[in-house]
């Protein structure tokens, strides 16, 4: 399947929140992000900074680190999780360097939508995963969705 460089028009203006404590990482990921065009894009270092944007200001979409300082990932997208009205089903795309399925396992019991491990060496995938999580935007349970598939 061939994944479109730009983001399809019903995407475009989403707000997206980037979690990561790494600014080189952070940097790239953004860059990324903006390649793909029509996004609004905001950026914390570490989760209490997060849960500020949060709270403030809901994004469409979370992509975060699960190691960081303060507040890491998993027990920030808990709080989400547990937060009233529709930021609660906000989609979270986290991100790991630690390739075990144990963290996958991890996010998924705190609340994430999906993972993707780190470095991201393709662009094409960062995006595929964004469409996806996006298309997910306001769904009661997102993480069953991905878990079980459609139709499932």
């Amino acid at each position: 399947m061939r994944v479109p460089l730009r983001v399809m028009h019903e995407d475009a203006q989403k707000k997206i929140l980037v979690v990561e404590d790494n600014p080189d990482n952070r940097k790239i990921l953004v860059y990324r992000l903006r390649r793909m065009g029509g996004f609004l894009i905001e950026e914390a270092c570490n989760g209490r900074e997060a849960l500020d944007v949060i709270e403030t200001s809901p994004p469409d979409l979370i992509i975060m680190d699960i190691n960081m300082p303060l507040i890491d990932g998993l027990e920030v997208t808990k709080r989400v999780r547990a937060m009233e009205g529709p930021v609660s089903t906000t989609p979270i795309l986290l991100l790991t360097a630690q390739v075990s399925d144990d963290y996958a396992r991890k996010g998924f019991a705190a609340g994430c939508t999906d993972y993707l491990p780190k470095p991201i060496v393709d662009p094409k995938v960062l995006q595929a995963k964004v469409v996806a999580c996006l298309a997910m935007r306001g769904t009661t349970s997102t993480r069953e969705q991905l878990q079980t598939g459609p139709g499932a």
